[in-house]
């Protein structure tokens, strides 16, 4: 039993989503979809009261934070983004722990996966499309490999191959080698309606589309990796300790205070946990086994 297997969460398994979560079946047709193609979408799956209220939290944090578009071709120079949301607000960390996608992405990794990063991507009119890249090609492992990463794009508006809907490139994932940034591929645009997720496996080659329209193409890109990689936002460190002791159980663990297998990134042969709930006794390592 790995520790992030030991406890769950009433808080982070029966808040009011307003959605389902997923039946066996349909996380049992993602994940061959993803196996397969290296994507799926997840279709309708997240209310549009919590997206209103993302969305809400999103405008307000731009003008407090003073976000502005970004000054290279990769982030996007009509695009804003917002870093770190679990730091900003207790809407946020409905996002990691959401019954509709978690469950994939746990088939895709495993239950010891953490949250990599969580930010906003607001994609404006005139953007030009993102190089095309592959989430894990700064992994120095040989391709094609186990899942390391698996990345999610809430659809928090349309997303038309006219606004900016994020390119892919269907079975790249399993190719032998990183996509070169500098060149193109052609590509097929993940098209979705809002309240749907873009699930992938980090391996595949996508970018963000180009946006043609008058209109905002706004996301939340909910990224995770497996529990024994080193996450891309530093979750510890990013986000304040007493922010984290708001956090349920399961939250808590998906950002890093927990130890994958009962032994990657113990604390004296203790889980990180302690440093929220005191020594409890709760978390067995594998020693403990």
């Amino acid at each position: 039993m790995t520790a992030a297997d030991t406890t769950t969460d009433p808080a982070n398994t029966t808040a009011s989503y307003d959605t389902p979560g997923l039946d066996e079946a349909r996380v049992a047709a993602a994940l061959a979809d993803i196996a397969e193609q290296g994507y799926t979408v997840l279709s309708d799956v997240i209310a549009s009261s919590l997206m209103d209220e993302i969305l809400e939290e999103l405008r307000r944090l731009e003008v407090d934070l003073g976000i502005t578009e970004a000054s290279n071709d990769f982030e996007g120079r009509q695009t804003r983004r917002i870093y770190n949301l679990l730091a900003h607000g207790e809407v946020f960390t409905r996002i990691p722990v959401h019954p509709g996608v978690l469950p994939v992405v746990e088939g895709v990794l495993d239950r010891g996966c953490l949250v990599s990063s969580l930010s906003s991507i607001d994609i404006g009119p005139g953007e030009t499309p993102q190089p095309i890249h592959s989430d894990d090609q700064l992994i120095p492992l040989p391709k094609p490999h186990p899942p390391l990463v698996c990345n999610t794009m809430w659809a928090l508006t349309d997303f038309t191959e006219a606004n900016g809907a994020t390119r892919i490139i269907p079975g790249s994932h399993l190719r032998d080698h990183s996509p070169n940034p500098l060149e193109h591929y052609d590509t097929i645009p993940a098209e979705m309606e809002r309240g749907s997720v873009l699930v992938w496996d980090g391996a595949l080659w996508h970018g963000g589309g180009a946006n043609s329209t008058e209109d905002r193409r706004v996301g939340i890109a909910m990224n995770y990796c497996a529990g024994y990689i080193r996450q891309q936002e530093n979750q510890q460190l990013g986000i304040p300790r007493e922010v984290a002791r708001t956090f349920g159980t399961r939250l808590r663990q998906l950002v890093g205070y927990s130890a994958y297998n009962g032994l990657i990134g113990h604390i004296e042969l203790d889980s990180p946990a302690k440093l929220l709930d005191g020594d409890d006794g709760q978390h067995r390592m594998v020693w403990d086994a």
